[in-house]
Order: structure tokens, then C-alpha cells, then sequence
């Protein structure tokens, strides 16, 4: 293990089939104003939304619906969330839904008692909110970002053609977060299969840095086995309890910043990916998908050796007799014989990508400097054209 580090997760989970009835043993802890905020409307069709409203009334809780956040939360979205939140004075906000939802209450939470523009404060200078912060919980229905157990809020700009993120530190994660398997279960399959990546991508992100003997890494190769595992059941039978309630758990410890722990981390797949969202608003597991393959083998010839551990451990690809770069592009070719056969996007184009929006992509994405190489602008025009 490199460096030195502090740990410490203040998000208490409740994981199981009757996990919300917990949600009564936390509401009491809160004030009565509830700001509830949600997606699109599923959770109103599958019963959840009925569910949790009961709990609330139960309890005695003055109810402010927040609806309509969107899979990509926008700028001028965040805003109206601050105007309900300020309006009716909250005094806890209850994310009901997938990531988008967790990263957006999120952002409300630090900006309900801020006067200064949330875009310009947290995401263009990455400052810490010194206001107030409102208390989040989350109740979830997508497993995937992980965004129930740590401070990362992820918001577009559509005017300016970015999406960015900011990892806020232990006082914005959720209070708590509530984890039914079951509230998965209606999700359209293409969902679950972008979640799935994006919970096997942020493992990689993370795995791809450093080239010391670390602990990290061993807990990072079991989880990656698991998700492999568990979605090629789940692809099977979307109702597996047993499969997705390991990719719901999954997910959480992926990004909760445990497997971080002494490492630098990479994160360029992400920052070509939310570049790529900025122009498209396409799903962001996808974007990540249709990046990943490109830039692995590009820096792949920087770090052979981690590749090649990568390979053999994740994949059980033999390694009698070959090159570390052997071993290291057999072990992405079945990556990719995996995603493809999970079903998630492989080129940028089929997200509404075109030649004319590569080097405005390019100019979007954030340089990093954790991974094995630090990309030029050249290189990210390269490794997006790949990408098609």
C-alpha cells in the first residue's frame, strides 16, 4: 500500500427485501419538510413511489415532490431544486431513484444555503461549500453508480457542451441509503446493462493505477469476478434475486472510495465519457462502454504489467509461455466478448456521435494524471476516432 490515507464512510445502508422499513427509524431523526425527488415517473408505476408516501405521511412529514430529474441532471434543473428546497424550507431531501437522483439531491444539499451559482462554485472551481448542507438519503432503484455511498455529483451544462463532476467529501455523502434488489427488478434491460458497466468500469478506474503489491487490488479483481458473474446471470433472467442483489452491493463498494485506498486512480474513461454525454445526453454507463476498449489498449503498452495481472486474474486467461502483452490483449479481447455479450454500446457513433463533434469532445475532456499516461489532445482525438 503507497502513501498515507484516512478512511472513513459515514453513509449507514439498509440491504434487503425489507430494507424501506427502515426508512422509519431514520425519518424520525429529520425535520418535517420533505423534499421528494425522482426521475421520470417509474416509481410511480411500479408501486415504490405509493410505498415510500405512506412512510412519509406515517411519520408526520410535509411532502414537496421534486419530479423530472433527468438521467443526465442539467444545470437548470439543479436550479429549480433550489428553488423548492428554499421555498418550502426543507430539512432533508430523499433521492428516489437511480444515480442521477443521489448526484442531484446531492447538489441541492450544498447549494439550498448558497448564494454564489452552483456551476461556477463547485463545478468550474471545485470549491467546498461552506454553507449549510441539507441531509440526504437515498432510496434506490438502479444499481450502478454507487452514488448511494459517496459524495460524487455529476451535473451538465448543455450551453456550454460540459458535464462535470465534483466529489464532495464526508459531510455531503448520504445519511443513509436504503438497498432493495427488488427495486431493480422493473428496470428496461438496457438499463440494468449500462449500470452493470458503469459499476465495472469505476473498478477499473481505479485498478489501473500503480504497480505496487496492494491490497486494493485483490479486493478490486473479486468485485470485477463478481460482476461478471452475476450479469451474465441477470441477462438471463432480469429477476434473479441472487444476481442482482450481488451487482446492487457491487456497485456501492466500487465507488465508495474504499477500493481508492492508497492508489492514484485514472478516471480518463470517464472524462471521455461525460465528454461524450455533453454533446449527446446519451446514457452514461453506454458512454463508457463505447470508450473503454479504444483507451485500454492505447495505454495498455504503459502499464503491461498490471494488464497482463488483469488478464489472468479477472479473465482466467492462460499465460504459459506468452508475453505479458499477450496475455494483456487476450485478456481484453475477452472484455470485450463480455460487453458484447451483455449487450452494451461499443462505438460512440450509435450515440449520435459525428466526425464534425470530435474535436469540440476532445476540447471538453478533462486531462488526468492518476493512470498510466497522461493523454494529449492529440491523443484524445485518436483514441475518440477509434471510438466510432
Amino acid at each position: 500500500m503507497l502513501g498515507n490515507f484516512d478512511y472513513h464512510n459515514p453513509t449507514k445502508l439498509y440491504f434487503g427485501e425489507d430494507s424501506l422499513n427502515y426508512l422509519n427509524e431514520e425519518l424520525p431523526k429529520y425535520g418535517k419538510n420533505v423534499q421528494l425527488i425522482y426521475g421520470g415517473g417509474s416509481v410511480k408505476k411500479n408501486g415504490i413511489y405509493d410505498s415510500v408516501m405512506e412512510i412519509l405521511k406515517k411519520n408526520g412529514k410535509e411532502v414537496f415532490e421534486d419530479g423530472g430529474v433527468m438521467p443526465n441532471p442539467t444545470i437548470e434543473k439543479l436550479r429549480e431544486g433550489i428553488r423548492i428546497a428554499r421555498e418550502n424550507k426543507v430539512d432533508l431531501l430523499i433521492a428516489m431513484g437511480g444515480g442521477s437522483c443521489c448526484d442531484y439531491a446531492k447538489a441541492v444539499s450544498v447549494s439550498v444555503n448558497c448564494d454564489e451559482d452552483p456551476w461556477d462554485k463547485y463545478f468550474i472551481r471545485f470549491e467546498e461549500p461552506q454553507c449549510e448542507i441539507i441531509p440526504v438519503g437515498c432510496i434506490l432503484t438502479m444499481a450502478g453508480t454507487g452514488s448511494e455511498m459517496n459524495g460524487g455529483s455529476v451535473i451538465t451544462n448543455h450551453e456550454a457542451k460540459l458535464k462535470i463532476g465534483h466529489v464532495f467529501g464526508d459531510n455531503v455523502m448520504p445519511k443513509f441509503s436504503i438497498l432493495n434488489p427488488k427495486f431493480t427488478f422493473s428496470l428496461p434491460k438496457r438499463q440494468m446493462v449500462a449500470g452493470i458497466y458503469d459499476i465495472f468500469n469505476h473498478i477499473c478506474e481505479q485498478y489501473f493505477s500503480g504497480d505496487d503489491d496492494n491490497t486494493s487490488d485483490y479486493l478490486s479483481e473479486a468485485l470485477m469476478k463478481s460482476v461478471v458473474n452475476s450479469s451474465l446471470k441477470a441477462i438471463e433472467d432480469q429477476e434473479n434475486y441472487e444476481a442482482r442483489s450481488n451487482i446492487m452491493w457491487t456497485a456501492t463498494w466500487a465507488l465508495n472510495t474504499l477500493i481508492a485506498k492508497g492508489k492514484t486512480t485514472d478516471w480518463m474513461v470517464h472524462m471521455l465519457g461525460q465528454a461524450v454525454g455533453a454533446y449527446t445526453d446519451a446514457t452514461h454507463g453506454m458512454t463508457l462502454a463505447a470508450v473503454s476498449l479504444p483507451y485500454y489498449r492505447y495505454i495498455m503498452p504503459y502499464g503491461i504489467a498490471k494488464f497482463a495481472r488483469f488478464a489472468k486474474e479477472v479473465w482466467n486467461v492462460n499465460g504459459e509461455g506468452k508475453s505479458d502483452k499477450e496475455i494483456a490483449e487476450e485478456g481484453l479481447a475477452a472484455m470485450e466478448k463480455w460487453m458484447k455479450k451483455i449487450g452494451v454500446t461499443l462505438k460512440i457513433s450509435e450515440l449520435g456521435v459525428t466526425e464534425d463533434m470530435i474535436e469540440g469532445i476532445a476540447k471538453a475532456t478533462i486531462i488526468l494524471d492518476g493512470g498510466y499516461k497522461v493523454l494529449t489532445f492529440d491523443e484524445v482525438v485518436k483514441i475518440l476516432k477509434e471510438s466510432m
